[in-house]
């Protein structure tokens, strides 16, 4: 398995693969500190995670540079990443005890009854290489706290990533075997699925990836978590600060080089202020710096793999060539590379690729419409439904509109952002369940009912 360096192909470090009998012997050492596990107090996994984000914050620059050298991201966004996993870990080191308190039912006739939240035991990670510590982390943090162990199977493409963040719990002082990152390839996780032990999966990924891991646990009758893809609208109309929301715009097109699931994808503006917001937004794309991944002053640098951008061309290729406008221009990748040029593209079909797919890089799609209600037609018009972002100063009608978009979040006159802070998850096909909030933390535990008789 290779960590390869996207920007210039070279071969960061090799490993081997854990082989089945290997992962069957780490699941076993997983249920045996479950057991102890489970039985610590949360002043104790508390004592234990703000270890771990100190243990983040002290390296925070070796974590980013392994970060930004395996999957393409800008220093700048490395440390960042970095940092927000130091953030949940507080967070959940901090609130885990509260959110997992017993709950007393009201009952007639002085009955007594309460909710406790008893931990399942292992969870399965699947997770991508987007954001290759932030997925995890917001995965074990909860977990952890809810007295759960966790097993990573990470990105093929990000081997680094995922044995740094098990070094992050180990030096942290948690019990050898409470976090483990396996090293396998896809055709595996069936087998870990099926595994008596194994309680629930969750995964962060393609739709055809969700497809085939809640098959697999549905057949075992085991829940899971999925966040999927996403081709979130970003929403301006007339009355809108459209400065501000067009550099909000392209920050939110560029995030992460445009490969995040709740980047906004589709830019659905009215007409009578389209043409203000195009000029500002397309100046912003434009006045970005493409560098090394290392360079300081860089706020881009190369897609994560050079299928991906070979990929993402494709689709705009065929969108192209079916009739799509080219407002801003920018390259075929060359041959073997992962570099790419960003693109806007306008005059858009429901039957082109950019309408229908989600476009996991940097390309824009513009939509002019006429007002309110065919901007949350289009917006409605796909298959996702992770997030959305709606500009207006009007927050009386941005509440109203709010409540019609179909998507697990709608931020108002802001980008959209995962926080520790609020429930984080889609709908449609981008997926179920959710993480963060005092919601992520009650997905992996039994919400067991206790009924008390005299």
């Amino acid at each position: 398995m290779k960590s390869i360096n996207p920007y210039n192909n070279e071969t960061l470090t090799e490993y081997k693969p854990h082989t089945k009998e290997q992962v069957m012997i780490n699941i076993d050492k997983a249920q045996k500190v479950f057991l102890a596990w489970r039985e610590t107090t949360f002043a104790e996994r508390s004592r234990l995670m703000t270890n771990a984000s100190n243990v983040l914050k002290v390296n925070k620059r070796k974590y980013a540079e392994i970060i930004s050298l395996e999957m393409g991201k800008v220093i700048k966004e490395a440390e960042a990443e970095v940092e927000k996993c130091a953030w949940v870990c507080e967070y959940y080191a901090e609130k885990a005890e509260g959110f997992l308190s017993d709950e007393t039912l009201e009952m007639p006739e002085n009955k007594e009854a309460k909710v406790v939240y008893d931990p399942l035991g292992i969870i399965l990670a699947v997770m991508p290489w987007n954001f290759p510590f932030w997925q995890v982390f917001r995965f074990a943090a909860p977990n952890l706290m809810a007295g759960n162990v966790g097993i990573l199977k990470h990105a093929s493409n990000v081997p680094q990533c995922a044995l740094a963040i098990e070094d992050v719990f180990r030096e942290a002082g948690f019990p050898e075997g409470c976090f483990q990152s396996l090293l396998i390839s896809s055709d595996l996780v069936e087998d870990i699925i099926k595994h008596k032990d194994v309680k629930a999966a969750t995964l962060t990924g393609s739709e055809n990836a969700g497809r085939i891991i809640a098959s697999q646990a549905g057949d075992q009758l085991k829940k899971t978590v999925l966040e999927l893809g996403g081709s979130d609208p970003f929403i301006v109309l007339k009355d809108a600060d459209i400065e501000t929301a067009a550099k909000t715009a392209a920050k939110s097109r560029m995030v992460n080089f445009g490969q995040s699931c709740i980047a906004a994808k589709r830019f659905i503006i009215e007409a009578s202020v389209y043409d203000q917001f195009l000029q500002l937004f397309k100046k912003e794309i434009k006045g970005m710096k493409q560098g090394e991944q290392l360079d300081e002053d860089a706020q881009y640098a190369c897609m994560a793999r050079r299928d991906l951008a070979e990929e993402l061309y494709s689709q705009v290729k065929k969108s192209i060539d079916m009739g799509a406008e080219v407002i801003l221009e920018g390259e075929k990748p060359i041959k073997g590379s992962a570099f790419f040029k960003p693109y806007i593209l306008g005059g858009i079909s429901e039957d082109m690729p950019a309408y229908k797919e989600e476009l996991f890089g940097p390309v824009a799609v513009m939509f002019k419409v006429d007002g309110e209600k065919e901007a949350l037609r289009i917006a409605n018009d796909t298959a996702f439904g992770l997030g959305a972002s709606l500009w207006t100063k009007d927050k009386i009608k941005a509440e109203k509109m709010a409540r019609k978009i179909e998507s697990g979040a709608v931020y108002i006159n802001q980008i959209v952002a995962s926080s520790p802070y609020l429930p984080f998850g889609g709908v449609k096909n981008s997926g179920y369940g959710r993480e963060l909030a005092e919601m992520g933390i009650k997905e992996f535990v039994n919400k067991k009912t206790v009924s008390i008789g005299e």
